[in-house]
C-alpha cells in the first residue's frame, strides 16, 4: 500500500511526539468523534498516547483534518492503528489518506505479522473504507452492558468459598502479586500483557482510581498467594465498568471469574451506577458464557482491520 498525500496535497507527518498544538487538536478530534458517533474513536491506551512523552514504538501522524497513531507491539504482535477525521469534513480522502501513510509507518516498526487497524464501534464508514483499502476483519473486541438500577434484574447473591479470602486493594504492597497474575493471565493479550509496575502505579493514580473497587481473591491457606482480581472503574454517575478481570490460569476451574466479577458488580450497583460495561474479546467463549449468565448483552464492537 503506497503512501498517499493529503488531500491537500501535503502527507500526513510523522513524528514520535506531538507539539503542544498538535495535542490539543488530536484531543479536539477525539472528542468531535465521540460526539458524533457515540463512541470514542481511539481507545484509552491511543488517547494516553497523545499527551506522553516520546515512547518507543509510537508514532503519531497528523494532517489537515486528521489523527492518526501507531503502537507496535510486543514480540510477536502487531502493530495497531487507530485514527480520527474530523466529522465535518469525511468521505474526502483523508481518512483513506491517512490510513495508508499509517500502514506504512507500522511496517516499519513491525513488518510482521502484518498491521492491523482498529475500527472503533465498526461504523459503516469504517467497514467502507476497510473494503476500499482491501483489508478483512483479523479480531472482534465485544462490548457488552448490563443495566443496575432498580428495573434491573437483580444480581446474583455474592457467596465466597471459605477457601477464598476476598478483600479489596490495601496499598503497594498488592502490587507485586497484582503485576505476576496479571502478566500470567494476559500473556496471550497485545494491550494488556506484558506489563509493568508502571502500569500498574499509572492507574493507581489515576483520578477515576478507587481502592474500594479493586478486589482480590487470596488462597486462604496461602494468604499471600494471589488468585485473580477485578479493577471495577466508575465513568460517571450513570457507568461503570468491569475494567480488568485476571486469573492465575493455575487457579482455573474455581469459579474465581464469576465471584470477582460479581463482587465488582454489587459494589458498583451499591454506588448507585445504573449500567455497567464490559470489553471481552469476541472469540473468547468461556468468558462470553460467564458473562451472559451474569445478565450482560451485547452493546457495541470493535474491529480490528488487517
Amino acid at each position: 500500500m503506497p503512501t498517499g498525500p493529503d488531500v491537500a496535497g501535503v502527507a500526513p507527518s510523522v513524528v514520535d511526539r506531538l507539539t503542544p498544538d498538535d495535542a490539543t487538536f488530536a484531543q479536539r478530534l477525539v472528542e468531535a468523534g465521540r460526539s458524533t458517533d457515540g463512541v470514542s474513536p481511539l481507545s484509552e491506551q491511543a488517547v494516553h498516547a497523545i499527551d506522553t512523552t516520546p515512547e518507543p514504538g509510537v508514532r503519531h501522524l497528523v494532517s489537515a483534518a486528521g489523527y492518526a497513531n501507531v503502537i507496535a507491539g510486543r514480540d510477536g504482535e502487531p502493530a495497531m492503528i487507530e485514527a480520527v477525521v474530523d466529522p465535518e469534513v469525511r468521505r474526502r480522502g483523508y481518512g483513506r489518506a491517512l490510513l495508508a501513510t499509517a500502514f506504512d509507518v507500522a511496517r516499519g516498526l513491525v513488518a510482521e505479522p502484518a498491521p492491523r487497524a482498529w475500527a472503533h464501534g465498526d461504523l459503516p464508514g469504517a467497514v467502507g473504507l476497510a473494503a476500499a483499502l482491501g483489508l478483512e476483519r483479523r479480531r472482534e473486541l465485544l462490548q457488552l452492558r448490563r443495566p443496575l438500577g432498580p428495573e434491573a434484574d437483580e444480581l446474583p447473591a455474592l457467596e465466597v468459598d471459605p477457601r477464598i479470602t476476598l478483600r479489596t486493594y490495601a496499598g503497594d504492597t498488592d502490587d507485586a502479586e497484582i503485576l505476576r497474575v496479571n502478566n500470567a493471565a494476559f500473556d496471550w493479550h497485545p494491550e494488556q500483557g506484558g506489563w509493568t509496575t508502571g502500569q500498574i502505579v499509572e492507574r493507581v493514580r489515576s483520578d477515576w482510581f478507587d481502592p474500594a473497587g479493586l478486589f482480590l481473591a487470596f488462597d486462604a491457606e496461602n494468604p499471600g498467594q494471589l488468585l485473580g482480581f477485578h479493577w471495577t472503574k466508575v465513568h460517571d454517575a450513570s457507568l461503570g465498568e468491569v475494567y480488568i478481570v485476571g486469573v492465575d490460569p493455575a487457579a482455573q476451574g474455581r469459579g474465581l471469574g464469576r465471584l470477582l466479577t460479581l463482587a465488582g458488580l454489587h459494589h458498583l450497583a451499591d454506588r448507585g451506577i445504573d449500567e455497567v460495561e464490559l470489553y471481552v474479546e469476541g472469540d473468547n467463549t468461556a468468558a462470553l458464557h460467564t458473562y451472559e449468565r451474569l445478565g450482560f448483552g451485547q452493546y457495541a464492537i470493535d474491529v480490528a482491520y488487517g
